[in-house]
């Protein structure tokens, strides 16, 4: 470990200070109430002013972000967000308004959510949208409120059942528990799609709609989505659109097009906005004509003098799902993006991350097993190596190298890692998605990388056991972490 690995309190010394407060403003001592006073004086690191710039630039630099390496990160498109957007959502107009700021003084605002609905109704092919969700998970929720309270206003009581493949994110049937809805699986057929004779007899009259990931995860289009799409409409039921794998698609085809009548969007993913650690995110839902009634409110309204304004409230509306009109800094960015991409060049999002990720695949799967061959959109899945070391029945029997040990040894090669163990269909997954931003020498480096630690694999997986090799917490109990987690510092003298 080195020395500015440790935590501040290790680097305490008693008497040591790295700010000094000036004398007291107060002529006389102010008396504080005898149950806000300590007993005894806080437990505080005491360190000097270097130490402390030096143990949190050293923490800095310890956190892996896309601005410093490459995040082939399947399923959440760890994309480089254009510091562009940033110098726009920090202009001075921006920073400082309040949602409960009368309408005629934030129209700039305004605007910009009635253009970002226009933007996304475009790409997508719905017919309007609410910014109000702040995830894509608390979108997915939104967008099943709106499927049940259709039925529900058409006195169709008896559909509380939602339709997962078992390619799903682990989002959708949660999403679905959290709005009652009964969750019915069905499976996915040799080519990793969804297996439509298994679909035929899940239909009927309780069925609410089906959730679909399009292209899925494992990467792959849903060539069937048209039969799809005719025989949930037909029942009855709604289709419901996935947003998360939306990145190939931008510019290119419509989830609209597809027959989907419900979506949600990642603009902190297909839009470029920073996300990771728990937020801000971003998950509009968007509708198609027909459901454009049961939008959530507040909502923003465009009046026949052409300003703009804010609705409260709505006869068939699903509800409220936040506070106000959703994360309005992530969506100022996104529109920028989008803005800033034009008409023309955001179709070069999908095919640049197609390209990428075939790119990838085409040139490591002799080293990584590929399951399903198929060209995939903007990311795909290997299940392990196809040499892990192991000497299975011979007199020097080891363990092989696992999906595990694949990514902690990237580590060591500045790579973050990508997904693995998702999704579920594999026994040893590795779902790899590279971005549009990247460049053709990035991606041939980690290739380089990943050919190199199959042939530690092959050769010698005790190398890939003991990975990483050059980081500050290598292999730490993870379920114990998880569930005995360490929140404050113990001093063991």
């Amino acid at each position: 470990m080195k020395y500015y690995d440790k935590l501040i309190f290790e680097l305490s010394k008693k008497g040591r200070t790295g700010y000094s407060f000036g004398a007291s403003q107060f002529a006389t001592d102010v008396a504080l109430p005898a149950g806000l006073i300590r007993d005894s004086a806080p437990e505080l690191p005491e360190v000097s002013e270097v130490d402390v710039v030096r143990h949190y630039t050293n923490l800095s630099q310890m956190n892996f972000g896309v601005d410093t390496g490459f995040y082939p990160l399947g399923s959440c498109t760890m994309k480089y967000n254009p510091k562009i957007n940033e110098e726009i959502a920090n202009m001075k107009g921006f920073q400082a308004l309040h949602p409960l700021q009368p309408a005629c003084t934030v129209q700039g605002a305004l605007e910009v959510y009635y253009g970002m609905n226009k933007a996304l109704s475009a790409l997508t092919g719905m017919a309007g949208f609410t910014f109000n969700p702040c995830a894509g998970a608390h979108g997915e929720l939104t967008g099943l409120m709106i499927m049940r309270q259709y039925h529900l206003l058409r006195g169709d009581l008896a559909r509380t059942k939602v339709i997962v493949p078992d390619s799903a994110h682990g989002t959708n049937p949660a999403s679905a528990a959290v709005c009652g809805l009964e969750v019915v699986v069905v499976k996915s057929n040799a080519d990793g799609l969804v297996d439509v004779a298994d679909l035929k007899p899940l239909l009927g009259p309780d069925i609410a709609g089906i959730m679909m990931t399009n292209p899925n995860t494992l990467g792959l289009f849903e060539k069937e989505i048209g039969e799809i799409a005719a025989l949930v409409h037909e029942c009855g039921g709604l289709l419901y659109y996935d947003g998360a794998n939306m990145n190939p698609l931008i510019g290119m085809v419509r989830p609209g097009d597809m027959g989907f009548d419900i979506l949600h969007l990642n603009l902190h993913k297909s839009f470029s906005t920073p996300h990771g650690g728990g937020g801000p995110g971003s998950g509009p839902v968007g509708v198609c004509e027909k459901l454009l009634p049961y939008l959530p409110v507040p909502k923003v309204v465009k009046k026949e003098d052409g300003s703009f304004g804010v609705v409260c409230d709505s006869e068939k509306s699903a509800g409220q799902v936040s506070a106000y009109l959703g994360n309005f800094g992530v969506i100022l960015r996104a529109y920028a993006y989008i803005l800033m991409l034009g008409k023309q060049n955001v179709k070069l999002v999908g095919k640049y991350a197609t390209l990428g990720a075939n790119y990838i695949k085409e040139s490591l799967k002799e080293w990584y097993k590929l399951p399903i061959p198929s060209i995939c959109k903007h990311e795909f899945v290997f299940d392990g190596l196809v040499n892990d070391g192991s000497r299975k029945g011979s007199d020097d029997e080891r363990e092989g190298a696992t999906t595990l040990d694949v990514a902690k040894r990237l580590l060591d090669f500045g790579f973050h890692a990508p997904t693995i163990y998702f999704p579920l269909l594999f026994h040893q997954a590795i779902m790899i998605e590279p971005t549009e931003t990247e460049s053709l020498e990035t991606l041939d480096a980690f290739i380089d990388v990943m050919k190199k630690i199959a042939a530690e694999a092959a050769e010698d997986p005790a190398i890939l056991k003991a990975a990483p090799h050059n980081a500050p917490i290598t292999r730490p109990d993870e379920t114990t972490a998880a569930r005995q987690p360490i929140l404050k510092f113990q001093d063991e003298a």
